[in-house]
């Protein structure tokens, strides 16, 4: 896979995370994009994501670009149950 479309694949995938919180007041859909970033993303891609935001700016999705250049105070929508492996469990259901 050459690199331009391993950086495309990226973008894909990060407005596809940003669509999906698109519904979301913008400084929890900036946490929940990061948060998501973080918990599934690997850091090679993440770096390759932020090294290649400058470029992809006009494609990647601003939620995203905001949710890589800064930390957002705003809680996230995901429950902590969904990105911390420490907490699975946690929020699940008891019926049954």
């Amino acid at each position: 896979m050459s690199a331009t479309s391993s950086h495309d694949k990226l973008v894909r995938m990060a407005n596809q995370i940003a669509t999906f919180f698109r519904s979301y007041p913008e400084e929890e859909a900036v946490a929940g994009i990061r948060k998501h970033l973080v918990a599934y993303w690997t850091p090679k891609m993440r770096d390759r994501l932020e090294a290649h935001a400058l470029q992809a700016e006009g494609r990647l999705d601003p939620l995203v670009v905001a949710a890589i250049r800064r930390e957002s105070a705003a809680a996230s929508p995901i429950r902590p149950a969904t990105y911390d492996p420490h907490l699975l469990g946690e929020g699940a259901s008891d019926a049954g």
